[in-house]
């Protein structure tokens, strides 16, 4: 390995272990997990939320600055439905919250430190949760929230890839826990905050958002003493600067990043219009009780914890037998599933007869689908990002991974205007065929890609 590819390794206490792993991944996971917990108990409210009460009138009057805000959205994307204007911010808001991690890294890695990032993102985050119990000042919590996301999530990430040398292989599986809990926070958000949300208010959602977002912070101060001692990178010295080798790696990065922008313009859907879709096309009865909306998004993510083991165990195996395919080889699968899952909404309101409600087992099986796609690209894109992102601003790259996100965001709130004029069936196909176009590129550009980002 030569100079330029080595990575700046912080001090990491070896006390104990996690399942193999250095005892800091537990506290990171857990912290993840909570804070996920936060974020996606108000993310999955925040649509019908929207769309449903806060944006109709006689609410919306309350919301301060509401007015100028909608106009410059609207400058922008054009006139918007009430509909189409819930999509279309949240799309804005998710989009941000993985924006603002590319300052957010930048800032831990260069100035406050990691650790520090971080506490102050969940602060703000927690304070943006609970601000959220007041109308008036709805706008306002969206801005701590993006803004405390910003220092927290590529903060937190990159500490999972300073636990670990550059050619330690147990650093996909790292990320794969990490996901894990991810899902584990997003499974239990929809129906905890969910359920509170949309049975009892808005605002009892929101929060028990709140709560676990200071039971995040908590715990990461907890487990300060086993995470990645804090090694900022300053401006000046030889450390800092980036070689022509570097900007290879980066260039190739950036391609990747293009294709994953594909792949959360369709995932991104699972949050916004298909809770729309769900709550205007399926039959939500199951056993004489009807499943609130909300509890899709948690099959969504209990599908993917069930299935995340099942594929470490599956790459181990192939490994074994030098079968296991590379991170460009997972994510051309891993579009092409999801793909697949799109293609199966479509089938679902053919076989529907258009008018008829869809029977609530398509849904299940669309997330069973998602989740084999969603294991194949997410952990393995941040795990790529990680590793070959150059290691001054490493960090950094993994908020200019998040960039994927906020791309997709915004593009899939823009796409939502479509669902009120384009019939479901078409809405889906369209969306197969944008997440399709992914696996398509990095499958024509898979040996340059990497010969670039495995040297």
């Amino acid at each position: 390995m030569s100079d330029s590819t080595a990575r700046l390794s912080p001090l990491v206490p070896a006390a104990g272990s996690f399942f193999g792993h250095p005892r800091g991944l537990a506290y990171i996971v857990f912290t993840e997990a909570w804070e996920r917990f936060s974020f996606y108990g108000m993310q999955a409210l925040l649509v019908l939320y929207m769309a449903g009460y806060l944006f109709q009138p006689g609410a919306v009057e309350q919301v301060a600055g509401f007015h100028p805000f909608r106009t410059t959205v609207e400058a922008v994307f054009g006139p918007l439905s009430t509909q189409a204007l819930a999509t279309q911010v949240f799309g804005l808001y998710g989009g941000l919250t993985y924006l603002t991690p590319i300052f957010g890294g930048l800032v831990g890695d260069r100035w406050i430190g990691r650790r520090r990032a971080v506490a102050v993102g969940a602060a703000m985050m927690a304070f943006g949760h609970f601000v959220m119990a007041f109308e008036a000042a709805f706008l306002l919590a969206l801005l701590c929230l993006v803004l405390g996301c910003g220092l927290l999530k590529g903060n937190l990430a990159a500490q999972v890839g300073a636990l670990y040398d550059r050619g330690d292989k147990r650093r996909d599986a790292a990320f794969s826990l990490y996901y894990m809990a991810i899902n584990l926070g997003a499974c239990l958000a929809p129906l905890v905050c969910g359920t509170l949300g949309e049975l009892y208010g808005w605002h009892y959602g929101f929060g028990a958002a709140g709560i676990g977002m200071v039971i995040g912070l908590l715990i990461y101060l907890a487990g300060r003493h086993h995470l990645p001692a804090d090694e900022t990178v300053r401006r000046e010295g030889p450390r800092g600067r980036l070689t022509e080798r570097d900007w290879q790696v980066i260039l190739a990065l950036l391609l990747v990043l293009l294709t994953a922008t594909l792949f959360w313009t369709v995932q991104t859907q699972v949050w916004t219009t298909y809770v729309l879709w769900i709550r205007d096309r399926v039959d939500r009865n199951l056993l004489g009780f009807d499943l609130p909306i909300t509890w899709f998004q948690s099959v969504d993510t209990l599908a993917v914890l069930a299935l995340a083991p099942v594929s470490i165990l599956l790459w181990r195996r192939l490994a074994r037998r030098q079968a296991e395919p590379g991170d460009l080889g997972k994510l051309i699968i891993g579009y092409a599933l999801f793909g697949a899952a799109c293609l199966w909404l479509s089938l679902a309101e053919l076989s529907g007869g258009g008018e008829g409600r869809i029977a609530v087992i398509w849904p299940i099986l669309f997330h069973v689908i998602c989740a084999s796609g969603y294991l194949h690209v997410a952990p393995i894109a941040l795990a790529l990002f990680t590793r070959s992102g150059p290691p001054s601003v490493n960090a950094m790259m993994v908020g200019v991974y998040y960039l994927s996100i906020f791309g997709g965001s915004i593009a899939s709130g823009w796409l939502g205007r479509f669902y009120e004029t384009m019939s479901p069936a078409a809405f889906w196909t369209l969306h197969a065929a944008i997440v399709g176009a992914g696996s398509l590129i990095i499958l024509l550009l898979k040996r340059p890609l990497g010969r670039v980002l495995a040297r």
